[in-house]
């Protein structure tokens, strides 16, 4: 629990000389705070950052039935992780990193991706 929240800690970066300090959760001086979320990796494009995407129900009241909403999050990742595509990965709210980016990845929850 050194971030304040239940998830492992990775293990140290490999490289300190060139490692990002500034934007890490675990291992610099980046404070996560507010909500936490859960989502499905669907993209990692661009460097350092991923995209989650979350499913949810809203209930609609006019027609008393539920229907499907998705909310797609851009998320950086530090470098002692490596989230993949079709990766199931929490992520936290922190202060803006980018124009778009307010979270970090803090777990990598479920892997799709099956090491050999």
């Amino acid at each position: 629990m050194a971030i304040g929240l239940d998830v492992t800690k990775p293990p140290e970066p490999e490289d300190p000389e060139t490692y990002d300090y500034e934007k890490c959760p675990f291992y610099g001086d980046l404070s996560v705070r507010g909500q936490t979320l859960e989502g499905e990796v669907v993209s990692t494009d661009m460097e350092k950052t991923v995209v989650v995407e979350r499913e949810y129900d809203v209930h609609v009241p006019k027609y008393d039935r539920y229907m499907k909403r998705r909310s797609r999050v851009p998320a950086h990742v530090p470098g002692v992780l490596e989230p993949e595509v079709g990766d199931t990965v929490r992520i936290a709210e922190c202060r803006p990193l980018s124009k778009t980016k307010s979270h970090v990845v803090v777990e990598i929850t479920d892997s799709e991706g099956g090491d050999a």
